[in-house]
C-alpha cells in the first residue's frame, strides 16, 4: 500500500468520510450496501481487503449520539415536561437516522485512516 500514494495524491480522511469515497483515488465508492464494504474499488481496483475498522466506528457513534441526544432529551424534558410518547416519536427516528449516517462517516474516516497509516494487525516476532 506504500507505493500506492506515489501513484495518486493523497485523499482527505474527511472527504473519505463525508462522500465515501475511496481512500487512494477518491473517485470509486467505499460501500456495497449500506455499511458493507465493496471487495474493491470500482475506479483503481485498489483491494478493499485490507478493511478491519472492528468496533471503533460502533463506540464513537455510542458516546457522540449518547452525549448529543440524552443532552437534547433533559433540555426538552425540563423545558416542556412532555408525556413519554412525545420523546418516543421524537428521539427513535432522530438516533436512527443519525446513528446509521454517522456510522457510515465514521466507518469510512477510521477506514481512511487505516489506509494512510497502512495499519494492520500487531505480529509478534519469531
Amino acid at each position: 500500500m506504500a507505493s500506492d500514494h506515489t501513484h495518486f495524491p493523497p485523499v482527505s480522511t474527511l472527504k473519505v468520510g463525508f462522500s465515501a469515497c475511496c481512500p487512494r483515488c477518491g473517485e470509486g465508492k467505499l460501500y456495497d450496501g449500506l455499511l458493507e464494504p465493496a471487495e474493491q474499488c470500482n475506479a483503481c481496483r485498489l483491494d478493499y481487503s485490507f478493511i478491519d475498522a472492528g468496533d471503533g466506528p460502533a463506540v464513537f457513534v455510542i458516546m457522540l449520539l449518547g452525549f448529543v441526544v440524552l443532552g437534547l432529551a433533559l433540555i426538552v424534558e425540563n423545558t416542556f415536561e412532555p408525556p413519554v410518547w412525545v420523546h418516543i416519536i421524537l428521539w427513535l427516528p432522530l438516533i436512527s437516522g443519525l446513528g446509521i449516517y454517522s456510522m457510515r462517516v465514521i466507518k469510512a474516516m477510521l477506514i481512511a485512516q487505516q489506509y494512510t497509516n497502512n495499519a494492520s494487525q500487531g505480529e509478534l516476532d519469531e
